[in-house]
């Protein structure tokens, strides 16, 4: 029996992706282990292997099509002695001929294919896709409903099984597509609208509050609508922006860590003419092998054996508890076209300095054409962003969940200082924000891991000791 090729998952927490481009074409013979695709996450593009051998018989979701869930049938694969007559009627097809419907199924590929299946054991690892038999009738969608008068109403099939999945009404709906025709927008917009109706009947018969919510979590105010927005600037010139799977991925958890995050901020100044001075003697040293250390090296060395001497801060919030990490691994936020990425350095305090600078640049690269494997942008207890490079004084960077804290790194500039003798002079100071989640890191704690990497920066000849 032919067997559907499923949407992999390639990370742990790929829901998902776009089907960048395919390798393969139909009636191409495909062996355990060739390349039948690329695949675009929120996060990188990465190559997605046959599991099986056979042939190629259909191609169910184009190339460059976004939003394909997760274990949604993107090919069809012939196993010896079949034929492309064995396929039959497949979940990604139209149910009907003619000009609408035809929309309605480039509308679903763009959309992203059929909706998701049940899971059955997809590898996170992104090595194997789960496939499993065609069954004609598993995802295909409802019949078009009809209005009171007896008119059609039409909607894509991918807008029918969301709505009958969800119990929503389409003839109450007001199609956004061609034609008057009801897409998945439109139904998502009705089950936003729906959700939202007794949230607000119950906020208007809500008693006015007085410090005691009963027990209950208050609700999250609600962003206003694109349609919203849109009409506060009628009459102005502006470009819409498509927002791609990292750049919603970002401002998803950004949201979701301002939200359920208590941040709190520690500052301080740092005296880095020392680390200046130290950073161009051995860049001298190292000319030779082709290595120039950055001040963004020494602060990753700095703050990694700063977590090792304060072992408690060196920790990530699991929800219903705390989880105090052995290793220092580093993150630092490196700034791609579209989005941001947090590669992570692990055991960072065991690595020198230029062997830090080397796989620091080697993830920066591959991280700015998204070709970084899921582990190394996962994990990590702490975090760095320098902006400093970007002549930025000073900032307060949102802490990347779960990690605990995450430092922010501000530019080197000259300033007079007092010395230890009391006389006055000029050092050149760099300024940091430490942001920590309260519920892993009190604020002596936190002051106790900031000094720990300001005493680690200012004196850098003890972070090769």
């Amino acid at each position: 029996m032919p067997t559907e090729i499923l949407m992999p998952a390639l990370s742990p927490t790929m829901e998902e992706g776009t089907l960048a481009k395919w390798l393969v074409k139909e009636g191409d013979t495909v062996a355990s282990g060739d390349l039948l695709a690329e695949i675009e996450t929120d996060k990188a593009t990465m190559e997605f292997e046959a599991v099986d051998e056979g042939v190629i018989g259909k191609i169910l979701v184009p190339e460059g099509s976004e939003g394909v869930k997760v274990n949604a049938p993107i090919a069809v694969l012939l196993a010896e002695g079949e034929s492309a007559d064995d396929i039959g009627d497949t979940s990604g097809a139209a149910s009907a001929p003619g000009e609408a419907e035809k929309s309605a199924a480039k509308e679903q590929s763009s959309d992203a294919a059929p909706a998701p299946r049940e899971a059955q054991g997809a590898g996170a690892d992104g090595g194997e896709a789960t496939r499993k038999p065609v069954d004609k009738s598993d995802t295909k969608a409802p019949a078009a409903p009809r209005d009171a008068s007896g008119e059609r109403v039409f909607a894509s099939p991918l807008a029918r099984r969301i709505a009958a999945d969800k119990g929503i009404d389409l003839t109450g709906i007001k199609g956004s597509g061609p034609k008057g025709r009801i897409v998945r927008a439109d139904v998502e917009g009705a089950m936003a609208g729906s959700a939202a109706a007794p949230a607000a009947d119950a906020a208007k018969a809500a008693p006015a509050q007085t410090g005691d919510t009963g027990g209950q979590k208050p609700a999250m105010p609600a962003s206003p609508s694109a349609e919203t927005v849109k009409k506060m600037y009628d009459g102005r010139e502006f470009e819409e922006v498509k927002l791609d799977g990292m750049r919603r991925t970002v401002a998803s958890r950004l949201t979701e860590a301002k939200q359920t995050i208590p941040h709190f901020y520690l500052r301080r100044e740092i005296k880095i003419d020392a680390l200046l001075k130290f950073r161009s003697q051995l860049n001298k040293q190292l000319e030779a092998r082709g290595v120039k250390l950055s001040v963004n090296d020494f602060i990753i060395k700095a703050s990694a054996l700063a977590l090792q001497s304060v072992p408690d801060a060196n920790a990530v919030w699991a929800g219903d508890r705390i989880l105090k990490l052995k290793p220092s691994d580093v993150a630092v936020a490196v700034a791609i076209e579209g989005g941001l990425f947090t590669p992570v350095l692990k055991d960072a305090e065991m690595k020198s300095l230029s062997a830090l600078s080397a796989e620091m640049k080697d993830l920066a690269g591959r991280a700015r054409n998204k070709k970084l494997a899921p582990h190394e942008y996962t994990g990590g207890s702490f975090a760095i962003s320098n902006l400093g490079m970007f002549g930025i004084d000073n900032f307060d960077a949102v802490i990347n969940p779960p990690h605990g804290a995450i430092l922010a790194v501000g530019s080197g500039v000259k300033k007079p200082v007092v010395g230890d003798d009391g006389e006055l002079a000029v050092a050149t100071v760099m300024s940091v924000t430490l942001s920590v989640d309260h519920r892993v890191i009190d604020g002596a704690l936190g002051a106790e891991l900031l000094k720990a990497i300001v005493e680690n920066l200012e004196n850098p000849m003890v972070m090769l000791a």
